[in-house]
């Protein structure tokens, strides 16, 4: 067993990996790797409503996926389990009844209704919304009475009613919460299923958390489950609340407000690699020892992390910048690695009967243009399509030059006569177009780009033109040709 830091990522599986809770994962279990500790996955699944087996999986593929694997969870198994957690309501139940009895907690019978009501009369008369108190010292005839009137109750805390709660945070310091802005919280529903707060630090406890690595939007939950921990008699964990993620506009990151992927299966299907997610994740809320913004791998990111480096300021997620590292670990994969992922990516009605080999030259073409794996059909489309897209840009630029259908002329002159039509041979071909007509190789060379590919840039050109094939090229010319001598040129 490990003698360093246990700490969890504990989500709740009421949706898809979310962007923020991946970066939660992610700093634990940077911190557990670079420190030599456990990564515990619990599943958090109180919510009977909105929990789903859906979502479970989900959270499974997307921590695989980004190569998250846990050291104790679910599939995994270890010392703490069981690690969902209504599975361990017997637990819960036993904290709640010594809560009880301690005077520390207290049943609660007020309806909705009452609730609403007295919220909003308290806010117009200028006073906090929060719980009254109403029944914190029932009596047992009172008690009696709303349990034979068939009321549902909730059990609540008996926050006291002096005495700060200081919160040590790693990141920000120490936070003051006076009691009056905690209120008697809710700490098991109506179906006897704990909340939150509750379930939450019993688990810690019980599972030997030795650091909360969270969002700071958990934040006002902790001195709640600090006066849990002081009730208990146990010794919290130390915590450390990460800034948000907002988006450009410095809104929470929400895919129902910018319509864009937050979810990381959504990233996965546009193509992004996991070695690229991690690197981005990790830069979010976390400023590196040297202003270091490209990790080559996993391990670099292990050895330069640390928690004392996570920063407050809310971060802010610049898809700009994803792109750019994403391209960055591109350039960095393995040619076969890199071919074998985007082959997968090519539409099937682009590749279907088509020489799988060939197709696989075609595709690695594009390595160092690629941004995101899903850019490869666009970017490889020139080679299967029959009639080639023009770039109207890169035909005004290259096109409307005086004498170009006479260069191209005499390059098509020179590529038919070409024997076995190979990248080197088609070279050969177009140089000597070009020594014929007394020009530059360049003044060759890209209105012939243009004409074969459509557009001005890109792989080498005679890497395309032996991989386009003798018929395809030598067909754009004669097109090219046409519409330059129908522009009267």
């Amino acid at each position: 067993m490990s003698d360093g830091p246990r700490v969890r990522f504990a989500p709740s599986p009421t949706g898809h990996l979310h962007i923020g809770g991946a970066r939660t994962a992610l700093f634990n279990w940077l911190y557990a790797r670079r420190q030599k500790g456990v990564f515990v996955l619990r599943i958090e699944d109180t919510d009977e409503v909105r929990s789903t087996e859906e979502s479970v999986g989900a959270i499974y593929d997307g921590l695989r996926w980004l190569g998250l694997e846990w050291d104790e969870g679910p599939g995994v198994g270890g010392g703490y389990g069981p690690y969902t957690q209504m599975e361990r309501r017997d637990l819960y139940d036993e904290v709640t009844e010594k809560l009880l009895a301690d005077g520390h907690a207290y049943w609660c019978y007020c309806s909705a209704e009452e609730l609403r009501a007295r919220r909003e009369e308290a806010m117009a008369r200028g006073r906090p919304p929060g719980y009254d108190g109403r029944c914190r010292d029932l009596s047992d005839a009172q008690r009696a009475q709303h349990e034979a009137e068939g009321r549902t109750r909730v059990l609540r805390f008996r926050v006291p009613d002096e005495g700060d709660v200081t919160v040590h945070d790693v990141v920000r310091g120490e936070c003051v919460f006076e009691p009056a802005a905690l209120d008697d919280f809710v700490i098991v529903k109506s179906s006897g299923a704990p909340m939150f707060n509750l379930a939450n630090v019993v688990d810690d406890h019980h599972m030997e958390i030795s650091h909360v690595i969270r969002g700071d939007d958990h934040l006002s939950n902790t001195p709640r489950q600090l006066l849990i921990y002081r009730a208990m008699g146990w010794r919290p964990p130390k915590f450390a609340h990460a800034p948000m993620i907002l988006d450009a506009d410095g809104q929470k990151l929400s895919k129902r407000r910018t319509g864009a992927e937050t979810y990381v299966a959504e990233f996965r299907a546009a193509g992004y690699l996991p070695s690229a997610m991690l690197n981005y994740l990790a830069l979010l809320g976390w400023s590196t020892p040297d202003s270091r913004q490209l990790f080559e791998s996993v391990d670099d990111l292990i050895k330069a992390f640390s928690i004392k480096r996570i920063t407050k300021n809310p971060a802010i997620f610049d898809r700009d910048k994803l792109d750019w590292l994403n391209g960055q670990h591109v350039r960095l994969w393995d040619a076969k690695d890199f071919v074998d992922a985007a082959v997968a990516f090519l539409p099937a009605e682009m590749v279907g009967g088509r020489d799988e080999s060939w197709v696989r030259r075609v595709v690695a073409l594009e390595q160092e243009r690629v941004v995101k794996l899903s850019d490869i059909g666009a970017l490889t489309a020139m080679f299967f399509e029959d009639e080639l897209r023009m770039d109207p840009a890169a035909w005004e630029k290259e096109m409307t030059v005086e004498g170009v259908a006479a260069i191209l002329r005499a390059a098509r002159e020179k590529l038919a006569e070409v024997g076995e039509w190979t990248a080197g041979e088609t070279e050969v071909a177009v140089r000597a177009a070009a020594a014929d007509m007394g020009v530059k190789g360049g003044a060759v060379i890209h209105p012939v780009r243009v004409a074969a590919t459509g557009r001005t840039a890109g792989p080498g050109l005679f890497d395309c033109l032996g991989l386009l094939g003798e018929a395809k090229v030598l067909a754009r010319l004669d097109a090219a040709m046409s519409r330059l001598a129908e522009d009267g040129r």
